[in-house]
This record gives structure tokens, sequence and C-alpha cells, in this order.
């Protein structure tokens, strides 16, 4: 089993970021740079939260090997076996190499190029690619260039802290530069500005995690939710399409003005292409290509315009079909939830839905969660279920809030993660112990990354499911997690007290802590503001349960949803009638569809045998052609008697004004003759509305 363990998760952790991904970007649609970049970032991150409970448990092992390799065996024992002089290994409990042991060397060469790739693309390739995708630019050239200049002040940035970090250590004189020393400057500076971000998400998610599933178990908070999101979505939608109409607006402008043959046509083309289908029709048949642009007379827009037009259709055109899938799925929640509140007091304890599903279930699925099933879960056991949920994250909570503070004490020790952790090494139980490491760190993960996935900074960053996901978003949120992960999984070992730093022991470090390299070369951020500044957690906690944060964005005039504001009751009957009106429009669309499908059922029979018995009686008509050719010949001369007067009253009606009302001229001998013409020289069978979709 040796290093089976770490292929088996660096292999389940690449598919779960690629599920996550899939879930979030559009694979079709979207760069493939783009989508390789951010798999990548997520693919890396999660990959140090999986892998590094085996590099504990891989740890302990080698201390016990290398505490037993130091001493020698009491003299007359049978017991044979290697015994550790600084930590005794008991007698009962030898060292033995865990289920997951990896071989010497594979670690350290894993976490540095792990960790040397996130840096790379957290502050060098995904800032680029943002821009790059960001950016109008026609041409690959054009793009590279705007990225370039967006990003020169960012790189400047970290230049300017890299050589505030490099002063500090070429003044002071008891220190040498060093390349290892240089090396952990750059890793202090990279994980202070994470730690800073770190405390932040994670004194929120602390909190809102548990609070999110205890409302969730209320009857009828989701609901009311519901409506509350319905009502601003509504909002949001209506903008969206609002600046989307601008946009195409300018497009038509710009592609009226610029010919076929301008040099700029192709710029026009590009732009055309990523317009809504229905819009570059409207477009295509108004486009007249037959005159040529005269560069004298007209005056045209420079590319420099084009660019800034191009990326606002690429903007609007997301943002618009992200707000209407929304809207979609916003609409089946609640739905759903209404159908959940009205079942509650179902006798028949029998789910019964307003709307069938238009998507067929699996039979699996069918069979264990049918109606009965789903009523008890949706009106019985979720509540409960989410209150115990709740109750347990509540406690995990504590525990973090509790060892944050307590981290730094290692006489007592204090920190209730380092307690369970040196509790299961005294056994030399590494299940438990890789089980206790997963469950922590993938906690405080859940945490940190929950609030990423969020958070939604105006409509420059936000993660919205359903393959809704723009390009910038997606790279940003690489960008966090490769910056966010490495301080977690230090913060992690300093809890647990495997980081000798915080120990203050002389025992070997993990693999993963000596890729960090010592900071006593900044001893200021690790013997303070490593060890004091996650303390802040506490505040930020108390401040999310109170929700301070909610109500200083609803003041602001951001409307966050509050029980006890009357500006969010409002909004929540807004949403109640937009609901409701969605679900009158959907009831009568399936009701017409119904009542098609029984017409259809009823009287398609009837329809077949009518064509059968027209298609008996054809022969009798082409027996009948020939009479039918002998009275068209006698009303021919008719007809052609008749020619001038129609002609005449065509005349008289091209020269009637605007308002004039055809449908009170039955003068027309033609129309008496046939049937078949109207006065403008239309056929009856067709609509008078269809009669200016040419103009």
């Amino acid at each position: 089993m040796s290093g089976a363990a770490l292929g088996l998760e660096i292999v389940f952790v690449f598919f779960l970021a690629l599920f996550l991904l899939h879930r979030y970007g559009d694979f079709k649609k979207q760069h493939r740079l783009v989508i390789i970049g951010t798999l990548l970032a997520w693919y890396l991150c999660f990959l140090i939260v999986f892998i590094l409970p085996l590099d504990v448990s891989t740890t302990i092992y080698n201390r016990c090997k290398h505490a037993a390799a130091n001493s020698s065996p009491p003299e007359n024992s049978n017991i044979t076996g290697l015994y550790a002089t600084a930590n005794p290994v008991p007698s009962q409990h030898p060292c033995f190499k865990p289920w997951s042991y990896i071989p010497d060397g594979i670690m350290p060469i894993f976490w540095r190029v792990v960790y040397w790739t996130s840096q790379f693309l957290t502050w060098i390739l995904l800032p680029f690619m943002q821009s790059y995708a960001r950016s109008g630019g026609f041409s690959i050239t054009g793009k590279i260039k705007t990225a370039l200049i967006e990003n020169a002040i960012y790189y400047g940035t970290y230049l300017l802290i890299f050589g505030a970090f490099l002063i500090y250590v070429a003044v002071n004189p008891h220190l040498h530069l060093e390349w290892n020393q240089l090396q952990t400057i750059g890793i202090a500076a990279a994980n202070t500005w994470g730690l800073f971000l770190l405390v932040l998400l994670l004194g929120y998610g602390l909190v809102e995690i548990p609070r999110s599933y205890w409302n969730g178990a209320k009857r009828g908070y989701l609901l009311m939710k519901t409506y509350f999101k319905a009502a601003k979505l509504m909002t949001e939608k209506a903008d969206a399409e609002e600046n989307l109409e601008d946009a195409m607006e300018e497009v038509r402008k710009v592609n009226e003005s610029i010919k076929y043959n301008h040099p700029l046509r192709k710029c026009v083309d590009t732009i055309l292409k990523k317009c809504p289908t229905e819009y570059q029709e409207k477009m295509g048949r108004n486009m007249d290509d037959y005159e040529d642009f005269d560069e004298k007379h007209n005056i045209y827009p420079s590319e420099k315009s084009l660019v800034k037009l191009h990326k606002q259709v690429i903007y609007s055109v997301q943002r618009h079909r992200r707000t209407q899938v929304q809207w979609q799925i916003l609409l089946e929640q609640a739905f759903y939830l209404e159908d959940v509140a009205k079942n509650e007091t179902s006798a028949t304890r029998q789910f019964v839905h307003t709307f069938q599903s238009p998507e067929p279930e699996n039979r699996f699925i069918q069979y264990f969660y049918n109606p009965t099933f789903e009523w008890y879960w949706e009106c019985l056991l979720r509540p409960w279920f989410y209150k115990i949920l709740a109750v347990v994250l509540s406690i995990f909570s504590v525990i973090v809030v509790w060892s944050e503070c307590t981290f730094f004490s290692t006489t007592p020790v204090l920190s209730l993660f380092a307690v369970f952790i040196q509790l299961a090494e005294k056994t030399y139980n590494y299940i438990y112990i890789e089980i206790a490491c997963f469950l922590s760190i993938f906690f405080l993960s859940i945490c940190v990354y929950s609030t990423v996935f969020r958070i939604r900074v105006f409509n420059y960053y936000y993660l919205a499911s359903h393959h809704q996901t723009d390009a910038y978003s997606l790279l940003f949120s690489g960008m966090l997690f490769c910056r966010l992960t490495p301080p977690l999984c230090l913060n992690f070992l300093g809890l647990t007290h495997m980081d000798s730093s915080i120990s203050h022991k002389n025992t070997q470090p993990t693999a993963y802590t000596s890729i960090m390299g010592s900071m006593k070369v900044l001893s200021f951020i690790a013997d303070g503001f490593y060890i004091y500044y996650p303390m802040l957690v506490v505040i930020l906690c108390i401040a999310t349960y109170f929700s301070l944060g909610t109500r200083c964005l609803n003041l602001l005039g951001f409307q966050q949803f509050m029980g006890d504001d009357d500006m969010t009751s409002d909004l929540v009957n807004e949403g109640k009638e937009l609901i409701r009106k969605e679900k009158r429009k959907k009831q009568r669309q399936e009701e017409g569809e119904n009542r098609r499908r029984e017409w259809k059922e009823r009287y398609g029979h009837t329809r077949e045998d009518s064509t059968r018995n027209r298609n008996i009686h054809t022969d009798q008509k082409e027996s009948n052609f020939s009479d039918v050719n002998t009275n068209r010949s006698a009303f021919k001369y008719t007809r052609a008697n008749n020619r001038t007067e129609r002609d005449r009253i065509e005349l008289l009606q091209d020269a009637e004004p605007l308002d004039f009302n055809a449908e009170t001229f039955t003068d027309d001998p033609l129309e008496s003759e046939s049937g078949r013409y109207q006065p403008g020289g239309r056929y009856l069978s067709m609509s008078r509305s269809d009669i200016f979709n040419d103009v």
C-alpha cells in the first residue's frame, strides 16, 4: 500500500475539481486556457487539503522511527524493536508502518512542485489571463498588450512589497542574505497576505454555515428568502435587459455605418458573432452592402471605440444570459417550496407536485424516492436533520474558535486539535490521526471556500452555478484559492502543534512545513502576526452572529434579507406577487398543452380518415380536370376585360393616405368575381398583421 493512498487521492481530487468546475463553468463556450488554468488552480488547492493528513501520519511515524533509532533496547528484554528516548515509545505500541505511508523523499518534492506551481498561477499567470479574457481586443497581440498594461501596477505593487522585506533583511546586521532567506521572505509575504484574508473569511463561515442550516429547518424561512431573492433578481434581470438593449443599439449603429469594404468591417463582424441570435438576424436583414463607404463625408468609429464596444457586448450578453437562467432556476425553487408548504398539512402523506418535472427521472430514484418517502423527508425528517447538523457544525465552530485563541500555549496544551492528535500519537492509531486531521482541515476549508463561493463583488466577481460564471470570476476564484490554501494549512498545523515554531520542540517537521523555511528570518511575523492575528476571528464571529455586516450594507442601500426590516417585507411581498404571476402563466401554458394533446388524441384518427378519403377521391378530381379547364377558359375573356379596371383601382389605393381603411372598400369587381383577392392584391389567407413585415 506504499504510495497507493497518495495515488488514489490524486485521482479522486482531480475528478472532484472537474465536477465543481463543470457546475460553475461552461466547457463549450469558454476559452480552453481559462478552463485549464482554473481547473489547475482548484485541483492543486484541493489536493493540498486532502494530502496533508497523509503527511501528518507519515511524519508521526518518522518521528517514532527516528526516536527509536537514537535509543537502544533495554537489557534482558525479549521485546524486539526500537524505542525512543526523547519521546519514549510504550512497549505495547511499537513503531509500525501506517497503511498510507509515503516513502521518504516523495513528499518534499511533491509539496515543492504543488506549492510553487500554485504560487506561479496566483501571482503571475492567472492575473494576466484575467486581463486577457476581459479584454475586448480583436487580435491576440492586442489582448496581450492590454493585459500587460493593466497588470503593470499590479506587478509593481508586488515588487515594492518584496523590496521592503529585502531592505529589512539587508539592514539587519544579524542576518546575511542567502537564497534560502530570500525564498523565506517571499513565502512570508504571500502567507501574510493570505492569512489576513483567511481570518476574515473564516470568521464569517464559522457562524454563517451552522446558522444557514438552522434557519433552513424553520418553516417558511426558505420560502420567504426565495421571495426576497425573486424581487432582487427581477430588478437585476430588468437592468441586464436594458444594458443589452443599449449595447445592441450601439452595435446596430456601427453595423449600419461601417460597410462591407471598410477596413474595420472584420471587427464589426467579430462583435456581431458575440450578439444573441435574434439580434444577429435583425441586423442581417437591415444591412445594405450595396453602398460603398465614403471616407470623406462620413464619420466612422475608431478601432479603440470598437474594442470598448466589444468588451461591453461580451459583458452584457453574459450577464443577460446569467440572469435568465437564474430566474428560471429560482422559479423552480419557489414552486417546489410552495409545494412543500402545502403538503405539510396533507392527510394522505403523499407529496403532490403542482408542476411535474419535464425530464424523466431515473427508475431507481422513482422506486426509492416515491411520493410517500418524499413527503416524510421534506415535511418531517429534513427539518430535524438540518437542526442536528447545525448543532454539530456549531460545536466544530466553537472548537475552532477556542483553538485559534489558545494554540500558542504549549504547557499546558489548550488547543483541542492538538490534544486530539497527541492522544492518537501516543497509541499510534494512524487511522484515527488521519480521520481527525481530515475532518479538521476539511471543516476549515469548507468555512473558507464556501465564503469564496458566496461572496459577490457587484458584477465583477460572482460565482453562479449552472454554467453561468464568466471567465473573469473563474480565474479570480482560482487566485483566491491559491492564496488562501497555504496559510490555511499552516494555520491547521499550528492548531495541531505539528509546526515546530509553535510547539517549540526539536522534532522532525512535516514535509509541508519544511518547504516553507524557517520563519526566524522575520521574527516579528513568526512570533507576532502568525500567533496573535488569528485571535481576531472571535470579533469577526461576534460581528457575523449579530449580522453587523448585513446591517451596514442595508444602510448603504444594498438590500439584504433581514427579518425585522420594512424593506425586506416589501421585497418579500413583491417577490411573492412575481412568483404568483409566473405560476399562473405556467399553469395556463400547461393547460393549453393538455388541451392540444387531448384534441390530438380525440380527433387524430378522424383527420387520418379524412386524409385517406381525400386520396381516394383524387382520381375522380383528375377525371374532372378537363371540365375545370373548360370553365376557366370561359372566364378568361371576362378577366381580360376587367384588367384595366383593376389596375385603376390599385393605383387609387396606392395614392390613399396612411390612415385609409381598406376594410370599408368593397367595390372591387375582382372580389365579387373570384373572392380571392383583397383591394391591395393580397390573398385572404394572409393576416393583416403580416402586411408590413417587409417595410
